[in-house]
């Protein structure tokens, strides 16, 4: 079996910025937060939390661009899924002609279904026992694989498709699985990616896990701080990514602009907690990712942490990064300071934001990290203002409740 090179040709995002990727590069370059105090959004159920501050989309797309006979069955989760994959599609130059070819697939991640369509859903069965769902769409935005079907079926994709859903390791994971199939010939490209709506719900099982953010709930652009020695615990967010993957072969014919090569993939389980990964487990992970890829911890050039500023994560991700890389600082930051924690669409992200810094040479630092914990204090953490590096390999982390680890390891393309 011939063996694939798999390469990064496009992108497509909606961040807690904006639409766009170019408005999360202003946001992340910019050392802008997106985080703020949401207390007027929770309204009654407000003194329910202790945390008042997450990261919502600043604006969402228009789902009166969507067909209307595909948005019947379209939550807010599947709209921004749909949008971000015509975005990487269109940004790769591929003809939507293509969208038909039993050789262009989708791998796409969520946490669950629509969190808003549930709950109309229940508000509506709870409140007329004599209707059991709003409306006939209903069970379409609210099944847990919405986005990969929704997307397929309003581009018309015909390959193969899977849904991931491993809460904050989905999208790296939809990541890994797709550059898999494509290495071994399954696919010539796949759209593959994550998306996640903010809802009171994620708020609040962060907060009864005693993992959300709350001390800084007046001064929300404080939090979160990974690494940091006050960090209190994650910030939510909503947004999506996607990216179009392709074969080497599949590239070069068509002639376009090539991002980045995935080079190696792992994921794992840590069966010792539900609530995090151990520093074995995840370093575990980690090795196996470079092995995979042929790669030396010597010759990584950059690490994006899943760090997600809770006290007990933090320090077993730190740990594993130090066990891995034998103390040598590689240089390490977390973009969640700058737009939350946002779940499902984190991994792909922070994945594009990283590629962003592997083009410009330019690397971001984690916002609000100011005085590193004690277990923390020796990585190569980005300084305040950022610093021009060369990146020629960096490591993807991603980390999810259940103790799913999930790492990408993403190298410069050279023909």
């Amino acid at each position: 079996m011939s063996v694939h090179r798999v390469v990064v040709t496009g992108i497509g995002v909606a961040s807690p910025y904006g639409l766009g990727a170019e408005k999360m590069y202003e946001g992340l370059f910019g050392g802008r937060s997106a985080v703020v105090n949401i207390r007027n959004w929770l309204g009654p159920r407000a003194p329910a939390y202790h945390s008042h501050v997450a990261a919502p989309l600043a604006e969402s797309p228009d789902p009166r661009d969507v067909p209307r006979t595909f948005r019947r069955n379209m939550g807010p989760l599947a709209v921004l899924a749909y949008k971000t994959c015509l975005d990487a599609a269109a940004s790769a130059a591929v003809p939507a002609a293509a969208f038909g070819s039993p050789d262009f697939g989708i791998v796409f991640s969520s946490t669950s279904g629509s969190a808003d369509a549930l709950e109309e859903s229940f508000r509506t069965y709870l409140g007329d026992t004599q209707r059991v769902l709003p409306n006939s769409g209903s069970f379409f935005k609210i099944m847990s694989h919405t986005c990969t079907s929704n997307t397929a079926h309003a581009m018309g994709l015909r390959g193969m498709a899977y849904s991931v859903s491993s809460a904050c390791a989905s999208s790296t994971q939809a990541i890994g699985i797709a550059a898999d199939l494509l290495r071994r010939g399954a696919q010539k490209m796949i759209l593959c990616g994550g998306s996640e709506e903010l809802h009171p719900l994620a708020v609040l099982i962060f907060d009864l896990l005693q993992a959300a953010s709350w001390k800084f709930n007046d001064r929300p652009s404080e939090t979160p701080r990974p690494f940091d020695t006050q960090r209190d615990g994650t910030v939510c967010g909503a947004g999506a990514g996607a990216l179009l993957l392709e074969t080497e072969e599949s590239a070069r014919d068509r002639g376009v602009p090539i991002l980045g090569e995935i080079v190696g993939y792992a994921t794992n389980i840590d069966p010792t907690s539900m609530a995090q990964s151990s520093r074995e487990s995840i370093a575990a992970c980690m090795r196996a990712a470079l092995a995979e890829a042929g790669t030396e911890p010597e010759d990584v050039d950059y690490i994006n942490a899943h760090a997600t500023a809770t006290v007990a994560g933090d320090i077993s991700e730190a740990q594993a990064i130090a066990e891995v890389f034998g103390g040598r600082p590689v240089p390490v930051s977390s973009l969640k300071g700058h737009m939350g924690h946002t779940l499902a669409a984190s991994g792909v992200l922070e994945l594009i934001g990283s590629l962003e810094m592997m083009r410009r040479g330019r690397l971001v630092p984690t916002l609000n990290l100011e005085t590193p914990c004690t277990e923390a204090a020796d990585l190569g953490h980005v300084p305040a203002g950022g610093m021009e590096a060369r990146v020629r390999c960096l490591v993807k982390n991603s980390f999810a409740f259940g103790g799913i680890n999930a790492v990408l390891v993403v190298k410069e393309y050279r023909a």
